[in-house]
């Protein structure tokens, strides 16, 4: 029963599965594109975790529910297991296409096959690869330094203009605290000149 399983979510994952020949039965010498291959990765991947999520393995989790419901259980497994190489070929193909991985592969694999021709060395400006490489790189490296320099520079006034506004606000605390202690003074000494006002009144005469 399990090796039935696994032989009924094996098709279900090949009719899912990219159109196209994996390496090992393409003719010998023919070469495979870099998008096959990454399909072919992934059906292998599904491949092993159908295998590593048998039959005998979800009855073992669930041997109680198997005994009373095998038929039911071969279901659940089946119906899992369709569901979980959907899912992932889903989430492939939604990386694939995000990401444009076939236009970029398919692209590599014609500046290889272009290359392929070539005998003579590639063309370089100046004929020396370190220069022509220092040529590319220092540039784009000089303008990430300028955009970070002003990011920096723009993230200083802007501390600045957060410390200037924290003294601004600290001053105005301060002040508030001092008049709340001059406030609290003044009604301290109110409230002695009242007691000591009308500890007087009540004085005999």
């Amino acid at each position: 029963m399990a090796e039935a399983s696994g032989r009924d979510a094996g098709s279900g994952r090949e009719e899912r599965a990219p159109e196209g020949l994996p390496p090992d039965s393409a003719p010998p010498g023919t070469p495979v594109s870099r998008v096959k291959l990454l399909d072919t990765m992934v059906d292998t991947f599904l491949q092993k975790l159908v295998a590593a999520g048998s039959f005998q393995r979800f009855t073992d989790c669930y041997k109680r529910f198997y005994q009373l419901q095998p038929d039911v259980t071969q279901r659940v497994h089946d119906k899992f297991i369709t569901q979980l190489q959907t899912s992932i070929w889903e989430e492939i193909t939604e990386i694939k296409q995000e990401g444009n991985m076939e236009a970029v592969l398919n692209a590599l694999d014609q500046i290889v096959e272009e290359g392929k021709g070539r005998t003579e060395p590639a063309w370089r400006p100046s004929g020396v690869p370190e220069e022509d490489l220092r040529s590319t790189i220092v540039p784009y490296f000089l303008q990430q330094r300028d955009t970070l320099r002003r990011r920096v520079q723009r993230q200083e006034v802007e501390n600045q203009q957060l410390a200037e506004a924290v003294l601004a606000r600290r001053r105005q605390v301060e002040q508030l605290q001092l008049q709340v202690q001059a406030r609290q003074q003044a009604w301290q000494a109110l409230y002695r000149e009242q007691r000591e006002l009308v500890a007087v009144l009540r004085e005999p005469e």
